[in-house]
């Protein structure tokens, strides 16, 4: 559980978070392994947990006019992805798959999270503080590209 709250300390998601609160979130991460090349998710599929990278590299693919998947990020250790499942069970907005030589990640269930959240509300202010505050950055990130 130590190895997971210390890479939760890197990830900005969780900053504002106290040990006793990411030793809560850190209860409910589940690990899971991705050969290179193996598909994590599919874009316009329904999303129901999010993702922290502890090792390896991950690339995102988004969808063109033609239905072409084209790369438009690659992510490693300590960076997230499918955040926005733990407000919702919207469909994902891209593709994700594992680099070579493969990919651990820890995922957080969108139900698992709220159920934390209501159960410590001090969690659930931090935490969503931090998903807007993220949000918004892509956002405005995304417009100034536009």
């Amino acid at each position: 559980m130590s190895e997971v709250k210390e890479l939760l300390k890197q990830v900005s998601l969780f900053r504002g978070l106290n040990d006793d609160q990411l030793d809560q979130v850190a209860q409910i991460t589940q690990s899971e392994s991705y050969a290179a090349d193996d598909t994590v998710f599919e874009q316009d599929t329904a999303g129901d947990k999010m993702y922290i990278i502890q090792s390896g590299q991950v690339e995102v693919r988004v969808k063109d006019h033609a239905g072409m998947l084209n790369a438009v990020l690659i992510m490693g250790e300590g960076q997230i992805f499918g955040e926005m499942a733990l407000l919702d069970h919207g469909t994902r907005s891209a593709s994700v798959r594992a680099l070579k030589p493969g990919a651990t990640v820890y995922t957080i269930s969108g139900d698992d999270f709220r159920t934390l959240c209501q159960q410590d509300t001090a969690i659930g202010y931090v935490m969503m503080r931090n998903l807007a505050l993220d949000l918004s950055f892509k956002i405005r990130h995304q417009n100034s590209f536009s």
